[in-house]
């Protein structure tokens, strides 16, 4: 912790570990407000790799998208030379992991509430040219009035959508990674597109829609990209539904529908319906 975090606010219990930095709740010396503090050690971020770069872009990025209603705030950033510190905004409740553990199958109502606030954030992003890359339950959060708020942006990157640049680089969670960033292809924004199908898949399933017994099985499931609907769990899922997943789960990303399309699907404007789109 610097000096100047420990000046400006008191440093109270961990709330969360990754990789790289532990999350701490903190309170702010002058109001007595609680924020979150994201402390990362310098010292566990070796040289100039991808995770170094992106690691410390993660408050420029987060400066860059914020005030946004579905992206946790930044409040304040304090760095020495051992220590990155990101004050942000507090969500107490848990999140949508720890939800969908808890509830086992969300319903399309709810799914499609939450799905929506999640491609809002995506669609606000990728409007300004930032690809977040690791899009899964763990890092969507619920504040206040159940408002979905996306976090972790340890792995996002800018891109230049209109000179029609491409990333590169395997960053994601296994489940939720897409089909071409496994391949080492190079891609685009649409990797956030698959990520949050697969969200919205164990939303309605209860289990991811591609998986195996270990790392590279689901690796290799996920390269495969067949995407099934078991009948014993998607008999009451809605036809528009399933519609909806086929376009976000596409293998081919040049026909992945965009965030906006997702927006604009029949499934997220009218929640549902009979009528077979397939």
């Amino acid at each position: 912790m610097t000096e100047a975090l420990n000046g400006d606010y008191q440093v109270c219990e961990e709330i969360g570990r990754g990789r790289f930095g532990t999350v701490f709740r903190c309170t702010s010396r002058i109001s007595g407000e609680s924020f979150a503090v994201k402390s990362i050690d310098k010292s566990l971020i070796s040289g100039d790799t991808l995770d170094s770069q992106c690691l410390l872009l993660e408050p420029k990025i987060l400066q860059f998208l914020t005030p946004n209603h579905h992206i946790v705030q930044i409040v304040d950033v304090f760095e020495d030379d051992y220590h990155l510190n990101m004050v942000l905004e507090l969500c107490d409740s848990q999140d949508l992991y720890h939800h969908i553990i808890n509830k086992g199958i969300l319903s399309e109502s709810e799914s499609k509430s939450i799905i929506t606030q999640i491609l809002q954030a995506i669609s606000h992003m990728h409007r300004l040219g930032i690809v977040h890359r690791d899009i899964k339950p763990d890092n969507i959060l619920f504040s206040s009035g159940n408002v979905v708020k996306i976090s972790d942006f340890g792995s996002a990157d800018f891109y230049n959508k209109e000179s029609g640049e491409l990333m590169r680089g395997v960053v994601g969670t296994p489940y939720y990674v897409a089909p071409e960033v496994l391949a080492g292809m190079d891609y685009n924004e649409k990797v956030d597109i698959w990520s949050a199908g697969v969200v919205l898949y164990v939303m309605l399933a209860g289990f991811p829609p591609f998986y195996g017994e270990t790392v590279t099985e689901t690796f290799e499931a996920v390269l495969r990209a067949n995407l099934r609907f078991p009948n014993r769990v998607f008999q009451n899922v809605s036809p528009m539904a399933k519609d909806l997943l086929r376009k976000m789960l596409c293998k081919d990303a040049s026909r992945r529908f965009s965030a906006e399309q997702v927006l604009q699907h029949p499934w997220i404007i009218t929640g549902g319906g009979v009528s077979d789109l397939t």
